[in-house]
Order: structure tokens, then C-alpha cells, then sequence
């Protein structure tokens, strides 16, 4: 069952996403049985435990050093929010996406999801957050530079502190 938590502790609503929530926001999901099959976007939370190497076309390869990370995304093809959830947390998986390379390499911990959501939104909510390589999941974006976000340790007490 999905853990429902609550505003004061929900890290992606901390970050911003408050501006965003809906009943589903709020339930943080860390197996992809416990996630509807709709279209939406869903804010993924992977930890890097050890650094890796993320190559983006046209780019030097970039080294992320471990820490937890956000990437924003979206489902709109069949099975929804669940099949994609269920593919980021599955291993052993082809490398076909940026996020692949993090999700085989390091743990996702689950994902913030919105039914009927956009990733670029999420990606605008959660825009005090830096981000640590440019084009990362968005190079098919003309909004976004990047739908990776990287989440310092103490985003929860300084969003507290405003």
C-alpha cells in the first residue's frame, strides 16, 4: 500500500510542489503495483550512492556524486503511470533513457505521483532545487533545461525556515 503522508513531511511538497497538489501528490509510492495505470507525472526520487558517470548527447560526460536526485517525468502510453513507475524500478533493464543509468546504478526510494500531471510543471515547483546536469531528461524539452533535480540534504529545513 502507498504511504500517504502529509504536508509537513513530504519532501517534494517541502520543495514546492504544494503549488501542485492534488490528493495523489500526496502519496508517495515505492512500488509500482500501488500506482494507478493513468497518464500523468510523477516526480522520482533515486539515491546515488556512489558517484557515476551520465553522458548527454553533445555534452563532456558529467560526474554525479551521490546524494538523492529528482527526476520529473511523464507517462502518457499504455499502462500509464504504473507501467513506467514499474520499468524506473526495475533491474536489470536496457539503458535506454538518462534516468536508467541512475536507476541501475543507484536506489530509487519510490515517486510522488500526479494523475493528469505535467513534468515541466513539477520541474517549475520544484525550481528553488539545483540542477546538476543540463539536459538531462529533457532534450526533447523546449521548456525545461533539465528534468533532473538534485535534492540537498537539508532542502526540508530551509524550505521550513521561509
Amino acid at each position: 500500500m502507498p504511504t500517504r503522508l502529509t504536508c509537513c513531511n513530504t519532501a517534494a511538497l517541502a520543495a514546492g510542489c504544494h503549488r501542485l497538489a492534488t490528493p495523489m501528490a500526496q502519496i508517495f509510492c515505492t512500488n509500482a503495483d500501488d500506482v494507478p495505470s493513468l497518464p500523468g507525472a510523477y516526480v522520482l526520487a533515486v539515491d546515488v550512492v556512489k558517484p557515476v558517470k551520465v553522458a548527454i548527447r553533445g555534452q563532456p560526460a558529467k560526474r554525479l556524486g551521490p546524494g538523492r536526485y529528482l527526476y520529473c517525468g511523464s507517462a502518457r502510453g499504455p499502462g500509464g503511470l504504473k507501467a513506467r513507475l514499474a520499468r524506473h524500478m526495475r533491474r536489470g533493464k536496457a539503458v535506454r533513457w538518462h534516468i536508467d543509468r541512475l536507476t541501475e546504478t543507484g536506489v530509487v526510494a519510490g515517486a510522488w505521483i500526479f494523475p493528469g500531471g505535467n513534468e515541466c510543471d513539477l520541474v517549475a515547483a520544484l525550481s528553488n532545487l539545483p540542477v546538476p546536469i543540463e539536459g538531462f531528461g529533457s532534450s526533447d524539452c523546449s521548456r525545461c533545461c533539465s528534468h533532473l533535480l538534485y535534492w540537498p540534504a537539508d532542502a526540508l529545513n530551509r524550505q521550513r525556515k521561509h
